[in-house]
């Protein structure tokens, strides 16, 4: 009987245990059943939030950039513009035929065909083959229907004058970046606010569905921006330019057209030039400069007008004044001479200075600033001129990337201040930038004003002041200055007038620094600053030619004919008053 019992004990004791693993199985099955019926039908909204935040982005939307205008006579025409181009893509594991899809798709772009399937046979689901692509090009894709390609719209500046006004223009580069000129100065008017979009991304970000329910917020455009200059006279200024230099042998130089009662550039041309459309093509980096605002000079005598100004206006000569002019002075050791002109010691008057183009009667007049000699009071009084009242050695403000400063010696640092302070009255030894040559001159022929120079009209909205410095010189002054700049005109160089137009101005001459010390002795740079108008200033002119290859002297042979020529365009083309 006893063994029975014990295989009856052996047979329920393997029943119990089969039991408890079948009681923990239906445990654990229950369980997952309650899970899961917790997260699918419970806790669905939940966790398909959770799942999609993982896979939603925010993306910025690219605001269009703004327009940038120019005038045309009495209208106003857009020279920048923005214009749709296209990049072509293809996700190479929907890409059935590679090798004759890359062969079809540079048929139509004209590129490179292997070099479209090594991309697509490329571990990637996002192959770039082309960009800026036109819209032609995108309806011929399209047509093709090819599954796993396809086109991302992006805007690109577009600038449909080609080369015109191209340094004051600037260009947007590849990261959308304003560079050089308005483009940079004005970037952040320019580009806008972009906007917010949400999108679904696959595993490597990129974005999957998005529609106009997705934007939590719009793009604001970029500003419109319009210029001063007038787009006829641009054109003309930049052709006059070009043949000049090239008659007179010159690679690079610069022409402003500006208003000296509001401080308007109307034109500033440069060359040589680029197109801004084109700027990838361009292999020498100097000419995205704009020369006029950020390449200073040695301006020569053309600085002689301010000298003279400064004399008038702290009354230490008058327009009667007459003085012994030695023909030359030794300061510091070191011997300056005239040299457009040199016709030994004599009675001269100011305005022989002008005429004439003394070095000597500069120096005379800085002398007369210091009590009869060059001294701390002259060196202080001319640098009060330079600095603070023609705003020498300080930015314009003018709408510019890269402006320049240009360089005004301290009156009272380094060795040797006279003779420094004696070769800067005639524009040696410091530097000024065409546009504050333009602006300084303009101060002392408009009546005493200061006004900016600037490129961009003020928005409708802007309460914009140009007026930077009252009372640069009187109107006394100014009044004088122009009867002696026209009296030289007619007198010394009769071919920039133009009969029946007040006409008059001042030509420099520059030797040109030498990077390792000291100038070139057969290099020199040409400028003339000037104005055109009737009874009053309508234009003022800055020529600025670098080291032309003509006899004579460079102001007078190089830069006063273009200044000429300039005038004359502006006469037979545009509406400017007779004198009275």
């Amino acid at each position: 009987m006893r063994p029975q019992k014990r295989e009856i004990s052996r047979i329920s004791f393997s029943n119990l245990r089969f039991d408890i693993w079948y009681g923990l199985l239906i445990f654990v099955l229950a369980t997952f059943v309650v899970r899961l019926f917790y997260i699918q039908v419970i806790e669905h909204q939940q966790y398909k939030e959770a799942a999609l935040r993982g896979q939603l982005k925010e993306y910025e939307i690219p605001a269009e950039r703004g327009v940038i205008e120019a005038h045309d006579g009495s209208s106003t025409v857009p020279i920048v513009l923005n214009e749709e181009v296209y990049t072509l893509f293809a996700d190479p594991v929907y890409v059935k035929d590679i090798k004759g899809t890359a062969e079809k798709l540079a048929q139509i772009t004209g590129g490179n065909p292997s070099e479209y399937e090594s991309k697509m046979n490329a571990k990637t689901r996002y192959a770039v083959l082309a960009k800026k692509l036109g819209s032609d090009k995108k309806n011929e894709i399209e047509n093709l229907d090819i599954k796993g390609v396809g086109l991302r719209t992006e805007s690109v500046r577009v600038y449909p004058q080609g080369v015109l006004a191209a340094q004051i223009l600037g260009f947007v580069n590849d990261e959308g970046q304003g560079t050089y000129g308005v483009e940079q100065f004005l970037d952040e008017k320019l580009k806008g606010k972009p906007g917010q979009l949400k999108a679904i991304t696959d595993s490597r970000g990129v974005p999957l569905v998005s529609n106009q329910d997705n934007i939590l917020k719009d793009p604001e455009p970029g500003q419109r921006i319009k210029l001063t200059i007038d787009i006829g006279m641009q054109k003309k200024a930049e052709e006059i330019l070009g043949e000049h230099l090239k008659s007179v042998k010159s690679k690079s130089g610069s022409v402003i057209i500006m208003d000296p009662n509001t401080g308007a550039i109307k034109a500033m041309a440069n060359l040589p030039t680029y197109n801004p459309s084109e700027f990838s093509k361009v292999e020498d980096a100097s000419v995205f400069t704009n020369d006029a605002v950020s390449s200073p000079l040695e301006v020569g005598s053309t600085m002689k007008t301010l000298s003279v100004a400064a004399g008038l206006n702290e009354g230490v000569i008058n327009a009667n004044t007459t003085f012994y002019d030695p023909a030359k002075y030794e300061i510091d050791g070191a011997t300056v001479r005239n040299v457009e002109e040199d016709g030994g010691p004599q009675t001269r008057s100011i305005a022989d200075i002008l005429r004439f183009s003394l070095n000597t009667g500069a120096i005379y007049v800085l002398k007369q600033l210091g009590g009869g000699e060059i001294n701390e009071q002259a060196r202080k009084t001319w640098y009060e001129y330079m600095h603070n009242r023609y705003l020498f050695g300080q930015k314009t403000g003018i709408e510019q990337g890269y402006e320049a400063e240009g360089v005004v010696p301290d009156p009272m640092e380094g060795f040797g201040r006279n003779i420094k302070y004696a070769n800067s009255v005639f524009g040696q030894g410091f530097t000024v930038t065409p546009v504050q040559m333009a602006a300084a001159f303009s101060s002392t022929i408009n009546g005493g004003k200061y006004m900016q120079p600037h490129l961009v009209e003020p928005a409708d909205d802007e309460n914009t002041n140009y007026l930077k410095k009252d009372g640069v010189v009187s109107k006394e002054v100014s009044d004088t200055l122009r009867s002696m700049h026209e009296n030289s005109v007619d007198k010394r160089y009769p071919y920039v007038d133009q009969a029946g137009y007040r006409v008059g101005g001042k030509t420099g001459t520059a030797e040109v620094a030498n990077p390792n010390g000291g100038y070139y002795e057969d290099r020199f740079n040409g400028t003339f600053v000037g104005y055109l108008g009737g009874d009053t200033p309508q234009y003022v002119i800055m020529i600025r030619v670098d080291e032309p290859n003509v006899p004579g002297y460079a102001g007078s042979a190089a830069a006063a004919p273009l200044f000429g020529k300039i005038a004359k365009m502006i006469v037979d083309n545009f509406s400017v008053p007779r004198a009275g």
